[in-house]
């Protein structure tokens, strides 16, 4: 009899056993579709930054070309008004007073030829008090 009852247990361990495997299974698999679609959302975002970095550039070089051509376009008109009226007074020219602004702002400032201060001229901070004071004395 002791044998009957434990092989009844048995069997019926088994089968808890399986019932709870399987509704576990279905729980991974969830688990499983769910990763899937993550990382592929992931991925899809990963996408549209890099999408939107190139548009970004993309869209910075064309702002460049068209300052660069909007440059080239004014010095025409000034260079082309200056020829065409050689007569006319700078105060009537359109041209005249920001085709000057135009190439202080164009032009680039030559590189220094000394090397960068790593030092500030005198003391400062909490030294400079220490050394007036001792100075003062």
């Amino acid at each position: 009899m002791a044998w009957i009852n434990t092989l009844v247990f048995v069997v019926i361990g088994i089968v808890i056993g399986f019932i709870i495997a399987r509704l576990t299974m279905r729980d991974n698999s969830q688990q499983k579709d769910l990763k899937k679609e993550l990382e592929k959302s992931r991925y899809e975002l990963e996408q549209y930054r890099q999408e939107l970095v190139d548009h970004f550039a993309q869209s910075a070089e064309l702002l460049d070309n068209i300052s660069r051509d909007y440059s080239k376009l004014y010095q025409h008109m000034a260079n082309t008004s200056a020829e065409l009226m050689p007569n006319l007074p700078e105060q009537d020219n359109p041209f005249a007073k920001r085709i000057s602004k135009l190439s202080e702002v164009t032009e680039e400032p030559a590189p220094s030829q000394e090397p960068p201060r790593d030092y500030s001229d005198g003391a400062s901070g909490l030294l400079k008090d220490q050394k007036e004071t001792s100075k003062a004395s």
